[in-house]
């Protein structure tokens, strides 16, 4: 059954008249006349009579409205769920742990009003989620496509935030007293960081690191989750792993699990977020601006190369803070 023949049911219904439904529907009242009239054959029943002031419901059309309404709002929610600009800001992050996640965090609650929508798209490959973008099934992601000529045409990348690495070791650890360490410290030792997946934009990241630094990133055996990677590093004399400043684990107190500062330069992993070309969402605008607010890193820093490059924001959103050149 046509929804818009439903439509004009319910507004002819509630108004009582056809001219004030058409009106509002943005039609004609013939057509809302013809409309109800193949409704009725349809149903095979009389809905409306008319009267000088305009239409009346029968008692086969008092029985009908109520469902009609109903369907005709089931249809208006869930055209608003997925339509931009109406529905909540959805924002795919790397997980609901991660620093993306919790930087979303500290803007929704300077912001509740907010209708945000925090998803994970279940994708390695940068390029996957900026083809989401595109078509409109995210708002914006927080990932990086370290190639800008891999971007689609439909979507282009901006600067996000720097998230410093830290070391986590278990108390076992030779660098577990230490209060801050340089990455030539860390040479020699095992730095685990299962789950490194090919086309991952952290796979081209720990490469880099690797190489300009002389670390052994081990990226060995499946990865079964940060609590079994968390129980490893508690009972290891040896093994060590790199995580974001701000991303969020949580250990039980036994483990006595160490956070250590990497400085001079600090190794920072740098965030993107990718935006539509063309009719952003317009919660987008304050997101954007709650990132170019972040206070920036000081000290010498490095970033990877693919960091170097100042990015634009061409979409009338606002622009994030350009990446700077690596330092060492």
């Amino acid at each position: 059954m046509d929804t818009e023949v439903l439509r004009s049911f319910v507004r002819a219904a509630e108004f009582g008249q056809l001219r004030h439904a058409a009106d509002e529907l943005g039609v004609t009242q013939q057509a809302v006349s013809k409309r109800i009239a193949a409704l009725e054959r349809t149903l095979g029943v009389r809905l409306f009579t008319r009267t000088a002031r305009g239409v009346e419901l029968t008692l086969d059309g008092q029985a009908f409205l109520p469902h009609a309404r109903s369907i005709v709002a089931g249809v208006e929610r869930a055209v608003a769920a997925v339509r931009p600009g109406s529905r909540a800001l959805r924002v795919d992050v790397l997980g609901l742990r991660s620093a993306q996640a919790l930087v979303l965090h500290d803007y929704w609650r300077s912001h509740p009003e907010t209708d945000l929508d925090v998803v994970t798209l279940r994708v390695n490959d940068p390029r996957v989620a900026a083809a989401a973008v595109e078509a409109g099934d995210v708002d914006a992601s927080f990932r990086t496509v370290t190639d800008p000529d891999a971007l689609p045409p439909g979507v282009h990348m901006i600067h996000a935030f720097d998230s410093p690495l830290e070391l986590l070791v278990g108390p076992k650890h030779p660098l577990a007293p230490a209060r801050e360490l340089t990455p030539s410290q860390l040479r020699g030792h095992r730095i685990w960081v299962p789950g490194i997946a090919p086309l991952s934009e952290w796979s081209d990241f720990y490469d880099q690191l690797a190489t300009d630094f002389d670390l052994r990133i081990d990226a060995a055996g499946p990865h079964f989750g940060d609590e079994v990677l968390l129980d490893a590093l508690a009972e290891s004399a040896q093994v060590a792993t790199l995580v974001g400043a701000r991303d969020r684990y949580v250990w039980p107190p036994d483990h006595d699990l160490r956070r250590i500062p990497v400085v001079n330069p600090t190794l920072v992993y740098p965030l993107s977020l990718i935006l539509p070309g063309a009719n952003p969402h317009p919660g987008l605008r304050g997101i954007v601006t709650h990132l170019k607010g972040l206070p920036g890193l000081p000290g010498p820093v490095w970033r990877p190369t693919w960091a170097t490059t100042p990015q634009r924001d061409d979409s009338g959103i606002g622009s994030a803070r350009g990446s700077r050149p690596r330092q060492r």
